[in-house]
């Protein structure tokens, strides 16, 4: 009954298009005061407010600030001249670029539309000069983006932590391998699209650049090393990169001055809000699913039918596709994951193969007609059609659904790293 009421006040909320965090908050207060009417009132508000109350989310605003600093000053344009020059001589050399630059700046972000809107403006002109069709060209910038969500420091594996309890240390070790074999999967799309253009693709002039952009790759080398060293945990690393940003945006680049400091600060700031919010309603949310045992309720379930690990996973990648067709993946991560982790549990599936399946459903959404939010803010970045941006992007869900499959039933792709590096 709950897990009804809860689907049909969301569908109707979603028609009449109200707000996400409404679309999450509503249907919590009506299981609230319908179905579970002696409660207090005030466990509502205990609920959202304890969902934020925790260290590890910290890491969150802190990351969004480096990244809008990164995005707004110079290291973004160094980045993707960096790339350009390793790849001038290839067909299709800015395609790599593209790529490389988005793994760059998703090292440093762990946001995809952060991405995208860093990135876009300075990619698809060269796209566009060395032949590509404008179509690829906008799908390539918005698929690219989607590796920052699994490469550290990825946000949605910062909430997957949270919400399941897993090892952020481990989600992070498990997602950088994984994130870089789906950028390989679009660097080979890239060269079979390459090959179909003229040759002289392989031409373009070499971007400047200087040697300062070695300040920008410190970043990951600084999260990464200093999180598997023991130095610091994910949260401090968070609160580090945002000094070391600003020292290098100030200093090294002098591109960041006091006024802008506060514009970015005000940006990262409202961005942070937004996802605080939806944690907040969604905790509240997922607290009722949890007292209306509608986990165990699931698990009955599969056993009756008698599924194991591989039924299950393709029904949560069923799940999480048809979902993120529809709603902010954001979204589907905080009503999915507590609902479906705990049967995961019972049947035996590694937390970390886990996460890293649900992040990959979640870079697919990003991108998915007709609502993936990285294609409206290519189209709003590049003041490009929203369908041409759709239709650009299908290629590249046709590659990630080849690695999610891939990644979902070799699940040593995702495990391997965490377990060299923490046993």
């Amino acid at each position: 009954m709950t897990l009804v009421l809860i689907l049909l006040a969301a569908i109707a909320l979603l028609v009449f298009g109200f707000p996400m965090f409404l679309v999450l908050m509503i249907p919590a207060a009506l299981v609230k005061f319908f179905l579970y009417p002696s409660l207090p009132d005030l466990v509502l508000v205990q609920k959202m407010v304890g969902g934020m109350n925790h260290s590890v989310l910290l890491a969150i605003p802190f990351f969004i600030f480096a990244a809008e600093l990164m995005g707004r000053g110079a290291i973004a344009r160094q980045l993707t001249a960096m790339m350009a020059a390793l790849f001038r001589r290839r067909a299709g050399g800015m395609g790599y670029s593209t790529i490389g630059a988005a793994v760059g700046f998703g090292s440093v972000s762990g946001s995809a539309p952060a991405t995208v809107a860093a990135l876009g403006g300075l990619t698809f002109p060269k796209l566009r000069s060395q032949g590509f069709t404008e179509r690829f060209s906008l799908g390539l910038i918005a698929s690219s983006a989607e590796i920052a969500l699994l490469i550290p420091p990825s946000l949605v594996l910062i909430i997957y932590g949270w919400l399941t309890g897993t090892s952020i240390a481990r989600l992070f070790a498990a997602g950088l391998v994984v994130g870089l074999v789906l950028a390989v999967a679009f660097a080979l799309l890239v060269g079979v699209r390459a090959r179909r253009l003229d040759a002289e693709i392989g031409t373009a002039k070499e971007e400047p650049h200087d040697s300062s952009v070695l300040w920008a790759l410190g970043m990951p080398v600084i999260i990464l090393g200093g999180i598997y060293s023991g130095f610091f945990t994910p949260t401090e690393a968070a609160a580090v990169s945002v000094i070391y940003a600003i020292a290098v945006e100030a200093v090294v680049f002098r591109s960041l001055s006091i006024p802008k400091l506060l514009t970015v600060a005000e940006n990262a700031a409202v961005a942070s809000a937004v996802i605080f919010i939806l944690l907040a309603v969604g905790s509240s949310l997922a607290f009722f699913i949890t007292i209306a045992q509608v986990p165990a309720t699931v698990i009955d379930f599969m056993r009756y039918i008698d599924a194991g690990p591989i039924t299950f996973l393709i029904i949560v990648n069923i799940l999480f596709l048809v979902t993120g067709m529809f709603i902010d993946p954001g979204s589907a991560l905080l009503i999915l994951v507590p609902t479906m982790f705990p049967v995961a549990q019972s049947l035996g599936i590694d937390p970390v193969h886990f996460g890293i399946v649900v992040s990959l459903n979640i870079c697919t959404g990003m991108i998915t007609p007709p609502f993936g939010l990285d294609n409206f803010v290519a189209a709003s970045t590049l003041r490009k059609p929203v369908a041409e941006v759709s239709i650009g992007v299908l290629p590249f869900v046709l590659v990630n659904l080849a690695v999610l499959l891939l990644v979902t039933y070799l699940p040593g792709i995702s495990t391997f790293l965490p377990n060299l590096l923490m046993g």
